[in-house]
């Protein structure tokens, strides 16, 4: 999961500066906060609850870094290459996390 969030910040190296502190700051928080709120709910797998409620936060993490990706490609900071490569990475990872969630069992939790 970590090479996942360094893929984002090895691209928004190439991001204009005038965007450091927003677009590329937000893009590297979202993707990077997926490992580690997948992490979070992982050591909180004994508790169904808590579990679920990490992996939801999680796939919002997943949704939110889609949605910097998506005004990354408007601005022209990402070439359309780029953008479906990431896009199809982003939508892997949010499979993974519903497959998680939908089976609590498989990861040492039970069903809520």
């Amino acid at each position: 999961m970590i090479c996942f969030s360094n893929v984002y910040f090895e691209e928004s190296k190439g991001f204009p500066n005038e965007e450091k502190f927003s677009l590329t700051d937000q893009i590297r928080r979202s993707s990077r906060s997926v490992t580690v709120t997948i992490t979070e709910s992982y050591r909180k797998r004994v508790y169904p609850k808590n579990f679920l409620s990490k992996l939801t936060d999680a796939e919002a993490e997943n949704s939110e870094t889609q949605v910097w990706l998506d005004f990354s490609l408007a601005c022209g900071y990402l070439k359309e290459i780029k953008y479906n490569e990431l896009t199809s990475l982003n939508t892997e990872v949010g499979k993974l996390i519903y497959y998680m969630m939908n089976n609590p069992d498989k990861f040492g939790s039970s069903k809520i």
